[in-house]
Formats: structure tokens, C-alpha cells, sequence
């Protein structure tokens, strides 16, 4: 399979066919550079024999340098108007013909299946049988945050991820404590996986061109998964305590605690500090200490 070249005009092209003009409640701007997505499937790591999700597949780009590595794809695409452009896109790529009006729609090929869900509802262990699977993707901006984390909590059968999402969301995805862009989410991914930046993408690749600097971050699940129990102690004292981040922990988790300060010094946590001060591993420790006390 070639990558056709889905440059704007081409892209235009085929909204309009359409009559579907980019919604942006869906975050949808498109990659209209083939060397863009050609750089995602290799950044990462993808080839025969690796089994890819896509999530927001559009009409298809970065689906089609996807499936030029020789890797399984399955593409969820939650627009009804795309579905049809995005089987006939990734079917003309695998004949060598153009897409157009004339021939509306060919059997996307074998190695890549289209799936019309929305990634916040769908059954992703139904559609996910086994396990090794990447994530890739050019995420809508407004849900990039909260699906890595369900995939993270969620979905073993992915073991890697490496998406593209607003800047800033990228930055917290991997901030290391300390950072300034470390909370929450940067203990909520770190203790499942580690996390790095993989690079900016321009907002001159997309179509609409967007009004926020974009990023890619690279995931990489670590084994073996904590305990469901855990997982959620460890949620529910960061989202406490960055609630106000400024603030000591002693304050901060004195109502998510049973006597805030005594189980932070059990846990080894000075009650001063302030909640970017703690790593992943403390975290997970004082979520342990806390579980203990509510036992």
C-alpha cells in the first residue's frame, strides 16, 4: 500500500464532496503531510506483525502510513460523515487509484479494519483481543488527556502509546516532578508507564491549521499492572492534593486523609511539602499507608 498524498486541496476536496466541514466540537483538523505521518508510524516503532489502534482516524492519513508498515490497523472513526470517505480513501490506496465520486467507496484491505465507535463508549476488550497492542493516534485536543488515562487504567491489552495532542497536554502527559507541568495526570501515567516527549508538530501540517502548538508523547506500559484498589488511592490523593498545589500536603490531604499528618510521616512524607515535590513511588506508598488506614 502507497501513501496518496492527502494534501489540503485534496482534503478540501473531499469534505466537500461530502458536504462535512470540520467540526470543532469533535477537535477535528487533519494532517495534510505526508512526511508528518510518515514520521509518527516510525516514531513509533510500528511493522509486520504489531497489531495498531488508531483512534480519530479521519480520512485516513496517518491510517495509511500505518498500514505501509505492514502492521494490523484498526481505525475508530466516530463521525458518520467520515466513515465512508475514510473506507474509500484507504480502499483507493491499496488499488492505486485516486478517491472520487465516480467510485465511491472500495473494500478497505485486509490488514486495516474500520470501526465507527466513539473511544469514550466502545468495548475496547471486545475489540482488542489479546495483548501488545500500540496506540497511535492524532487525538481531538478535547479528549487526549482523559482517554490516555482510561486506556492507562483500563485497557491492558495496549502496552504503547504514541500520540499526538496540544502541547501543553503532551507536556503534563510526561512532566517529571518537580516540573512545573507536573501533576495530576504526570503521576496518574507514571505510575503505569514511563512517558517522554517525541518531538513538536507544526500547526502548518493540519488543515484547519489550529490555534495551539501540538506535540507528541511516547508511552510505554510497565508490568505488572497495580491493583485496581490502589490505582484509585493513588487518584483520588492527586487529584486531591493538586487541587490547590501550592499548598502543603498536610492541608491539602487533610480530608482525604484519616489524620492527614500522622499518615504522611508513616508513609515517610514530610507534611510540608508540597504535592510536586513527591514522585510516582511516594505516591503509590502513601496510597498504600492510606488503604491500611481505612482497612
Amino acid at each position: 500500500m502507497s501513501t496518496l498524498q492527502l494534501n489540503a486541496p485534496a482534503v478540501k476536496a473531499l469534505l466537500e464532496r461530502a458536504g462535512a466541514a470540520p467540526r470543532r466540537s469533535l477537535g477535528q483538523n487533519f494532517v495534510i503531510d505526508a512526511n508528518t505521518v510518515r514520521r509518527i508510524a516510525r516514531l513509533a516503532g510500528v511493522g509486520p506483525c504489531d497489531r495498531v489502534v488508531e483512534i480519530g482516524a479521519g480520512l485516513g492519513s496517518l491510517t495509511l502510513a500505518l498500514a505501509e508498515t505492514g502492521a494490523e490497523v484498526v481505525a475508530v472513526e466516530t463521525d458518520a460523515r467520515l466513515v465512508p470517505l475514510l473506507r474509500e480513501v484507504v480502499g483507493s490506496a491499496a488499488t492505486g487509484r485516486e478517491p472520487n465520486s465516480a467510485d465511491p467507496g472500495e473494500a478497505a484491505p485486509s490488514r486495516v479494519q474500520i470501526v465507527h465507535a466513539d473511544a469514550r463508549h466502545m468495548d475496547w476488550n471486545a475489540l482488542l483481543p489479546g495483548d501488545g497492542w500500540h496506540l497511535v493516534a492524532n487525538l481531538p485536543y478535547n479528549i487526549a488527556t482523559s482517554l490516555v488515562l482510561t486506556v492507562l487504567d483500563d485497557v491492558s491489552a495496549v502496552t504503547r502509546l504514541l500520540v499526538m495532542c496540544q502541547r501543553e497536554a503532551a507536556e503534563r502527559l510526561a512532566a517529571a516532578p518537580g516540573s512545573g507541568a507536573y501533576g495530576a495526570v504526570s503521576v496518574r501515567v507514571a505510575v503505569h508507564a514511563d512517558a517522554e516527549l517525541a518531538g513538536a508538530v507544526p500547526a502548518t501540517v493540519f488543515y484547519p491549521r489550529p490555534e495551539v502548538e501540538s506535540a507528541l508523547v511516547r508511552i510505554t506500559r510497565r508490568a505488572p499492572s497495580m491493583a485496581p484498589d490502589l490505582r484509585a488511592e493513588v487518584n483520588r490523593l492527586v487529584t486531591a492534593a493538586f487541587a490547590h498545589r501550592r499548598q502543603m500536603l498536610r492541608r491539602t490531604l487533610r480530608q482525604a486523609l484519616h489524620d492527614a499528618d500522622a499518615t504522611l510521616v508513616t508513609a515517610g512524607v514530610d507534611p510540608t511539602d508540597r504535592p510536586e515535590r513527591l514522585g510516582p513511588a511516594e505516591w503509590a506508598h502513601l496510597a498504600e499507608i492510606s488503604l491500611g488506614t481505612r482497612a
